[in-house]
């Protein structure tokens, strides 16, 4: 192995250790209530959820993918990089504030509570959001492993089954509690590094965009720095596709429950958001960059080979420390979120008797390592990084954007906002479920060619109104909110 290969192995095991004693640290806090374990208590200040935002956001899957796929599909890319970066704006300012002034521990249990009153359709809404939130771990690892083959020479599978043990391991321990520290300190290294990096890759084109045309063009690649001749409506689904996925992401409404006042939750995202919009933009032109010195990549090689091949290897250093510090805040984050889910959306309600909050934190323990060796089995068999995460926006985001929009849009009592404990919507238990199903269904349908996304958002949204004015006098299932299964911090919410 060479030495800058044991160098690298030597920074990851540093800052492994490091997250082990933070996670270490916050176990006995994390460990007093379900809630402080999935929300941390719903108390945490502005600087740590920007960081928070803004680390989640630049994993290592997103840093590699993104730039990978720009060196594929050129400019018409940064059409789903603007949908889905530019949705956490949207979420920032229609969302966030309200979820600011919640507590629930996850998105179905707002959809539960507000909207559906049905354990069926929270279930339904569990399985959506978690499988984006699983696309992102098996993403992350596949990266570290493409990574690790580039520096080291080791072959990427067992790379990525020990990275995710190492997710698992502490992930585990604190949960919320530890990775808001965490992405503290890996979010100031995605800002310090991730700037001086994009100094350093622009460079290479005297930091113009006309200078990477003509470089382009003289490699017989102009077509790639243009929109023309790119289809409309593939452009359109492109953005759809990014900006659907992360409305219902769990990883953007955990935090927002996690915030201390409306406010805060509203501009740690909003800011957060803003500049992580900025580095996955000048990460995909990096990706061009790439593709104007070497024309011989593949997507998942494009970035480790420029870091090995294109810069001094302390600044290669860096940059590898960069990578991995986004990757481990993506993963730990996406892992504590999946496990979440299952457990408040999957099982709890579905349980006669009352979980205890050390049940409940058991068992998101070992749904944890249970997520963590499937994210690691779709990381090595995943065709590219990327891949993964538009099937899951697609799928989750065509199956739960409507039910949230229409649900919290069709009221039944107009003048009234949403609160905590009170179902305000028109929607129907099997509105709810028609409208899941029928949008992420069609989404993976490729018959229906590319405006699949498209065609099941709008599918999803006719079956909740149809179906829900077809059955508003259905006398509906058992309503799933009682005293036993919901959140405690909702009933003293309603309490006050």
């Amino acid at each position: 192995m060479s030495s800058l290969g044991i160098v690298i192995w030597i920074a990851s095991l540093t800052l492994c250790a490091v997250y082990l004693y933070i996670a270490f640290k916050q176990k006995k806090v994390a460990e007093e209530s379900f809630a402080n374990y999935a929300i941390g208590g719903g108390k945490i200040p502005f600087y740590l959820l920007f960081f928070t935002h803004f680390a989640n956001i630049m994993g290592v899957g997103n840093f590699m993918g993104h730039a990978g796929s720009a060196y594929v599909s050129g400019l018409p890319w940064l059409a789903f990089i603007v949908g889905e970066q530019g949705s956490k704006i949207i979420f920032a300012i229609f969302f966030a504030g309200l979820a600011g002034r919640m507590t629930y521990n996850t998105f179905p249990e707002m959809i539960d509570d507000l909207i559906s009153r049905d354990k069926i359709t929270r279930a339904l809404c569990g399985v959506l959001a978690s499988s984006i939130m699983i696309a992102w771990i098996g993403g992350q690892g596949k990266a570290f492993g493409q990574l690790f083959a580039t520096f080291t020479g080791v072959s990427p599978e067992p790379i990525i089954i020990a990275f995710s043990a190492m997710f698992v391991v502490y992930t585990t321990m604190g949960g919320m509690m530890s990775l808001i520290w965490m992405d503290l300190i890996q979010g100031l290294i995605c800002v310090v590094f991730g700037g001086i990096f994009y100094l350093i890759a622009f460079s290479k084109i005297d930091f113009s965009m006309a200078v990477l045309g003509q470089q382009l063009a003289a490699v017989g690649k102009a077509e790639l720095f243009t929109f023309a001749g790119t289809d409309t409506i593939s452009l359109i689904t492109k953005f759809v596709t990014g900006c659907i996925g992360i409305l219902v992401a769990q990883l953007y409404w955990q935090p927002c429950y996690a915030a201390k006042s409306p406010s805060v939750a509203k501009r740690s995202m909003f800011f957060g958001g803003s500049v992580a919009i900025i580095y996955t933009v000048l990460t995909a032109m990096v990706g061009l960059v790439i593709l104007s010195i070497n024309q011989g990549l593949d997507a998942n090689s494009a970035m480790p080979w420029f870091m090995l091949n294109e810069v001094a290897p302390i600044v290669t250093i860096m940059i590898f420390i960069l990578v991995f510090a986004a990757g481990m805040s993506s993963a730990d984050s996406n892992l504590n979120a999946a496990a979440i889910l299952i457990t408040n959306d999957l099982v709890r309600p579905f349980r006669k008797n009352e979980m205890s909050d050390a049940q409940l934190i058991k068992l998101t323990r070992i749904l944890t390592v249970v997520l963590g060796a499937v994210a690691a089995f779709g990381g090595i068999y995943a065709s590219t990084i990327m891949s993964l995460f538009s099937k899951a926006y697609s799928m989750a985001g065509a199956g739960l954007v409507p039910l949230l929009i229409i649900g919290l849009l069709w009221k039944e009592n107009p003048g009234e906002e949403h609160n905590m404990g009170k179902k305000n919507s028109k929607i129907t238990p099997w509105g709810a479920r028609v409208g899941i199903v029928v949008g992420s269904v069609l989404s993976q349908i490729t018959a229906l060619g590319p405006n699949a996304v498209l065609i099941a958002l709008a599918a999803s949204a006719v079956c909740i109104v149809v179906v829900s004015l077809l059955t508003q006098n259905v006398k509906n299932n058992p309503k799933f909110v009682s005293e036993g299964n919901v959140n405690p911090l909702i009933k003293e919410y309603s309490a006050n």
